[in-house]
């Protein structure tokens, strides 16, 4: 039989190479199609983390206390970061009274009150910045640590001086009639608690000892227990109202005026030094 060729089917190498690679491409992507091609990607998830920048005080001189709870040297502090080096204790309360929550240095005082265990996130927020209604409250523990450890008026007397080194304190606001006894009277170190005479005022209690009345620590004897610790009291703590008082009455005072029994008053912006009643023996804070 004889074949007869025709110059179109006769395959050049050029057109064989040519088939052949269009062949080749075909079968990559008959496979790509049924098994897709694997992307190689840095996963979200697990991308290069991003670095920590930490917020710090800027009071202290020397001392820097971070928001992880590290306190370092100020010269130690990384520049990048602005985090304190992961070494030492965290959470130190160096120089704290744990039971009232005062420290004698800032910045420990900050470094104390971060430990999630002495301040809760969930009742710091709900804490106002200052007394006014229009005031704001404090959105992180770092905020209501780093405000609440500086200087308050409780930690002054006569406005220029402190009653006590621990001075900076990060304990929550709390009603003071329900305060326990043993915090009171760590609040009131540097403080003498005298019981006057009948009839005397708090700024004649203390002028006769060459002192003077510390005002904003009235609010803290304005209490039963603390009274009675003080004074007989007689079993009976009332609940009253007037400038004398923390006070007790007096066995001699007529019947209407409870004799023997303790009086705190239910406005604490009666409370004055200078207050004073012919029948009663006042409680003071002198200094």
């Amino acid at each position: 039989r004889n074949l007869i060729w025709s110059k179109d089917f006769v395959l050049s190498p050029t057109r064989m190479s040519t088939s052949g690679f269009s062949l080749f491409v075909g079968l990559l992507q008959l496979v790509g199609f049924l098994l897709p091609l694997r992307t190689y990607a840095i996963r979200k998830d697990i991308g290069f983390l991003e670095e920590r920048i930490c917020r710090t005080t800027i009071q202290g001189r020397y001392l820097i206390s971070d928001d992880e709870g590290n306190v370092c040297n100020a010269l130690s502090l990384d520049s990048r970061t602005r985090c304190c080096p992961l070494k030492g204790e965290r959470f130190s309360c160096h120089g704290c009274n744990i039971l009232s929550q005062c420290c004698s240095s800032y910045e420990f005082c900050v470094s104390c009150c971060l430990n999630p265990t002495r301040t809760l996130l969930e009742k710091v927020v709900k804490i106002k910045m200052a007394k006014p209604a229009t005031a704001g409250t404090y959105r992180t523990v770092f905020d209501f640590c780093a405000g609440r450890c500086r200087h308050s008026s409780e930690s002054v007397v006569h406005e220029n001086a402190y009653h006590s080194k621990f001075h900076h304190c990060f304990s929550l606001t709390s009603n003071a009639s329900g305060a326990n006894l043993t915090q009171v009277e760590t609040r009131l170190l540097g403080i003498d608690v005298i019981v006057g005479r009948q009839g005397d005022s708090c700024d004649d209690v203390c002028k006769s000892r060459g002192q003077l009345c510390v005002m904003n620590k009235l609010s803290l004897l304005n209490q039963c227990d603390v009274m009675q610790r003080y004074m007989t009291c007689k079993g009976s703590c009332l609940a009253s109202a007037g400038a004398d008082q923390p006070a007790e009455v007096a066995d001699d005072a007529p019947r209407d005026l409870y004799p023997g029994a303790c009086l705190y008053s239910r406005t604490q912006s009666m409370l004055s030094c200078d207050g004073s009643h012919q029948y009663t023996r006042r409680l003071c804070p002198c200094a």
